[in-house]
């Protein structure tokens, strides 16, 4: 069961682009990586596995391995305050796991709410946890491929809003930069006032499905 594939674009390009401004196109290829490693450490951690032949983790010691690990934390730290916040999100959303449409459609309405009241790394960190949840979930229920769409998603979410936002803080190595300065207990309360700003998003993003369904 192949889930997790990095492309040779991706290899030969991504890991010296942080020594210079980012691209949109590289930034969008940086994001889908970051989101790959994520969904790879979620399945992991769920005890799921799966043939990965051509999939690779960021080189250990580099800077997108470096961003990749504090994300992941920031995660755990999220997982940790709401644990079942990101857990069982189709359920929670309701929908069909064997409709793409759905699925994308569902995990788009729910990146949109999550940024409706601006942009932070604690959102961020947040829309990587909402898709490794759908990840594991789709997983589960012998989904597999709808991984790949998933992370498209956030490649194309990131493309359409984040892309600016990203730029005018240097691109994603400003992730690890920011998580360092900042303060644990500070990082802790902006953690719980991500989580506060949308916690009902499932519930509300369901009301939104509903009448297409």
């Amino acid at each position: 069961m192949e889930v997790l594939r990095r492309s040779s674009v991706f290899a030969a390009e991504v890991m010296e682009v942080f020594d210079r401004s980012p691209t949109d196109k590289e930034l969008v290829s940086q994001a889908k990586a970051l989101c790959r490693d994520y969904i790879h450490s979620r399945l992991i951690r769920a005890g799921i596995g799966w043939n990965k032949p051509d999939y690779s983790a960021p080189a250990p010691g580099g800077k997108l391995a470096e961003v990749s690990t504090i994300l992941l934390r920031l995660g755990d730290e999220l997982e940790y305050i709401r644990p079942n916040l990101y857990r069982n999100i189709a359920r929670q959303l309701n929908i069909s796991l064997h409709s793409e449409t759905m699925v994308t459609d569902a995990f788009l309405a729910v990146a949109t709410q999550i940024f409706s009241a601006g942009i932070t790394w604690g959102k961020v960190a947040s829309l990587y946890a909402v898709a490794a949840g759908l990840a594991v979930d789709c997983v589960r229920h012998t989904q597999p491929a709808m991984v790949h769409a998933i992370v498209d998603c956030v490649g194309e979410f990131v493309c359409k809003n984040l892309v600016t936002w990203l730029k005018r803080r240097g691109g994603w190595a400003d992730l690890t930069k920011c998580v360092i300065n900042t303060d644990p207990n500070l990082r802790s309360h902006w953690l719980v006032a991500t989580i506060c700003s949308f916690g009902h998003f499932l519930k509300a993003i369901f009301f939104v499905l509903l009448p297409e369904r």
